[in-house]
């Protein structure tokens, strides 16, 4: 009877179990047929009208050419300004994408006629961003000097390979479906930001032209930014239309065709290869970027006994320079190049070899030369104030001058007329309270036949003073007025 019971109680548990398996398994078939749904856009994508749309971007003629141009300048000036509002407005107005986009696409189906036309309106059109982008830099008054949005093009790292990729898919995607998103396209144009790197090769070859060499390193830095932009742009194209299985070019001639497919092949490896080095070495250069930052937060920042002035990391030359403002013992600097060394968390730098500035230099010998410096920036100002104030005081002798003249030319005209700036500070001296006067003859006609001539004078009085006092000291001033400019008759005006 027990032996019964246990079988019975072994098939139950055995039957439950059979039971969780299936509703796993039922689970695990609803989440994957739910992710499948939900990714899959295959369903969705329009292959003849796709490749009819990036046939239609490719060409660059007519309005596309100028639109490329008022985009270019658009964007210089943008840059210039330091307005990412501006630079953003140019991007959208671009048409940069189209070519780049057909030569993805040439590779992904072996059409090498849409190769061709793709990549003769990218040469001409990078040719025609660059000659516009140098004029505008090179003779536009004031576009020579170096703003954020300038010298954040010239040194692309790792995030700018990962948005142009990211970015190209995104655009593909999007490019596939049937009724294209809009907003998709404008968001890739400014995300993969095509035309600032352009604008900016320009800003450094006007920069170089001009006798600065620093321009011409702008210029490279920010032409490599723009071949990362295409490559990976290209590239996205070309990963989403094979892995949508879009039909290849079809060739009359088989030997043709296989000469093309070839073709593109080897052209397809040889543009690979840089691109995998770009990918490669903007990676290494993020990781050794952010190990410094970590290695002077953690071991120089985190200890009292360093005063730290600035800091640069050179990967090129594989060297650390350090300038503290106290004295760095040597002892001191073999345990900085130890700790960069030992510690595992700053292994992309174990072929960095740390130099610190003025290790020997004494902190009085810093303070003198600040001092110095400073004393120097001092007399510099001083001069340029001197210069200033003998400016003022030549201005100074210019207009007094100009007022002897008007004032003899007054006299000349009429001898009665007495030099109305002496009789405005003899009336400011006897009437402290007057703000402002002011001397003009008005013509007037009482019958519409005669025309008389009347003096009037226009004071402005201080407003504190009650109208009783103002009344008495205009007509004491009308009557000295008179007598001093030897007037018949004077009226008083008097100003709010």
């Amino acid at each position: 009877m027990e032996e019964d019971n246990s079988n019975s109680i072994n098939a139950k548990e055995g039957n439950s179990k059979q039971n969780v398996q299936k509703d796993a398994l039922g689970l695990f078939d609803s989440i994957k047929n739910f992710l499948v749904e939900l990714l899959d856009f295959k369903d969705d994508t329009d292959y003849e009208a796709t490749i009819n749309a990036i046939k239609a971007d490719i060409p660059f003629k007519g309005a596309t050419a100028w639109i490329l141009i008022f985009a270019i300048f658009v964007a210089s000036v943008g840059l210039n300004a330091d307005s990412t509002a501006v630079v953003i407005g140019a991007m959208l107005i671009s048409p940069l994408m189209g070519p780049i986009l057909g030569i993805g696409s040439a590779f992904a189906i072996n059409d090498i006629e849409i190769f061709k036309k793709s990549a003769v309106s990218l040469a001409t059109m990078i040719v025609l961003s660059l000659l516009a982008s140098f004029v505008y830099f090179y003779f536009f008054p004031g576009a020579e000097e170096d703003t954020s949005e300038l010298l954040g093009r010239t040194k692309p790292d790792i995030r700018d390979v990962l948005i142009a990729f990211f970015g190209g898919l995104a655009l593909m995607v999007a490019r596939t479906k049937k009724g294209t998103v809009a907003s998709v396209i404008f968001g890739v144009a400014i995300a993969t930001a095509l035309m600032p790197p352009l604008c900016t090769a320009g800003f450094g070859l006007a920069k170089g032209f001009s006798g600065e060499l620093i321009g011409f390193e702008y210029a490279l830095g920010a032409m490599f930014l723009f071949t990362i932009n295409t490559i990976f742009i290209a590239l996205a194209t070309f990963i989403v239309l094979k892995l949508l299985g879009f039909p290849m070019h079809k060739y009359a001639n088989v030997a043709k065709r296989k000469r093309y497919a070839t073709i593109a092949t080897i052209v397809g490896i040889t543009v690979m290869v840089p691109a995998v080095y770009t990918f490669i070495t903007a990676l290494n250069e993020s990781r050794m970027n952010a190990q410094f930052n970590k290695y002077i937060e953690n071991v120089i920042d985190n200890n009292p006994n360093y005063q730290l002035l600035d800091k640069d990391l050179d990967i090129r030359n594989k060297r650390i320079d350090l300038n503290f403002f106290n004295e760095v013992s040597e002892a001191e600097k073999n345990m900085l190049q130890n700790a960069l060394y030992t510690n595992p968390l700053y292994s992309n730098l174990k072929e960095v070899t740390i130099f610190i500035k003025g290790s020997d230099t004494k902190s009085f010998e810093l303070i003198t030369t600040a001092f110095k410096e400073k004393r120097e920036e001092l007399q510099k100002s001083k001069n340029i104030i001197d210069g200033l104030q003998k400016q003022i005081t030549d201005l100074q002798q210019t207009i007094s001058t100009l007022n002897n003249r008007i004032e003899q030319d007054a006299l000349n005209k009429n001898q009665n007329i007495i030099t109305f700036s002496t009789i405005a500070k003899d009336a400011k001296i006897r009437y402290s309270d007057i703000k402002s006067i002011g001397f003009a003859k008005f013509i007037s006609s009482k019958d519409f036949i005669k025309i008389d001539t009347m003096p009037v004078a226009t004071i402005k009085w201080n407003e504190k003073l009650p109208d009783s006092v103002v009344y008495l000291k205009e007509t004491e001033l009308r009557i000295w007025l008179q007598k001093e400019m030897k007037l018949d008759t004077l009226f008083m005006r008097r100003e709010n």
